[in-house]
């Protein structure tokens, strides 16, 4: 098949490449000429504009959106819609709110083009493994752009999740998941750590919990692969960002009278693994000394 690409980011790029090695034809197209340059060596055709993409291909056109969430996909959406006819296909893989995504597809389905938001999971490991993809939208539109999905994906690891805006709907759970998985694992790492006269070796433990137990997971082999780099992660500070979401997951929970009790304090920890010196901290320190005597540590 034929296509358009726009966004060349990490997972963009990889992408691109997966679905040139899978036999397709793309049409790639970033902000930066430098950037399109690194896809046309990987074999894909550079685009100096989103006309150009467009010009470039034959009706019906399929295009695909790898852009951040948010202005920047909301700006690329609209530019490049407003180039497209009757009977065109837009995906949106990023990770778009899903009522961004519902909205989206109304406004498209009024000039009759198609639109299919697409969760993607992967991250920089997708070209060699292939991505999960969830994919909202109808079914028969998710059935034209069926062998794109099949060359992106591992085996079975793509589906129609339902309507507009289920696939990034089920992909922003997925990642509210993924975070309380993730602060599982630290605290558990950070415990063993602490644990000084047993002199734990955490790459050698993460290994062998992937041997069997149930707590194995492809979390652990990367985490098996990090203290292999460095045993004591003296590298890199704790400073945990997040994308998004996170919060729409717990926001979601919140509006559903959803009990989700891990993941919120999982996205609560990311915040407070931001501060340099927690206020929170320093105020609960004043207080026992207030009301126990309990000793402070004063400030240098």
């Amino acid at each position: 098949m034929k296509l358009g690409f726009i966004g060349l980011g990490k997972m963009g790029m990889n992408m691109v490449q997966r679905l040139i090695k899978g036999g397709h034809s793309v049409i790639a197209y970033a902000r930066t000429a430098e950037t399109v340059k690194k896809a046309e060596e990987k074999g894909a055709i550079g685009a100096a504009s989103l006309k150009n993409i467009v010009d470039s291909l034959e009706k019906p056109r399929i295009i695909w959106l790898m852009v951040p969430a948010g202005k920047a996909t909301e700006e690329t959406l609209m530019s490049i819609s407003g180039l497209l006819e009757e009977g065109d296909i837009l995906i949106d893989g990023g990770n778009s709110f899903y009522k961004d995504s519902i909205r989206r597809a109304e406004v498209l389905k009024k000039r009759n083009i198609s639109f299919l938001d697409t969760g993607t999971s992967g991250g920089i490991w997708g070209l060699k493994k292939g991505y999960c993809m969830m994919i909202g939208g109808d079914k028969d539109v998710f059935t034209k752009v069926e062998p794109l999905l099949k060359t992106l994906a591992p085996e079975n690891g793509y589906a129609h999740v339902g309507p507009h805006g289920a696939g990034h709907f089920v992909k922003m759970i997925h990642n509210g998941i993924e975070y309380a998985m993730l602060q599982g694992y630290a605290e558990g790492f950070e415990i063993m750590n602490a644990k000084k006269e047993f002199n734990l070796d955490l790459r050698m433990i993460a290994n062998l919990w992937n041997h069997g137990s149930v707590v194995r997971s492809w979390l652990l082999e990367l985490a098996e692969a990090a203290f292999e780099k460095d045993p004591k992660l003296e590298g890199i500070r704790g400073y945990v960002e997040d994308s998004g979401e996170g919060r729409w997951t717990v926001a979601e929970a919140v509006e559903l009278d959803v009990p989700a009790p891990a993941i919120t304090l999982s996205l609560l920890e990311r915040f407070r693994s931001r501060q340099e010196e927690s206020f929170s901290s320093k105020t609960i320190a004043a207080l026992r000394n207030e009301f126990g005597g309990h000793e402070v540590i004063k400030k240098s």
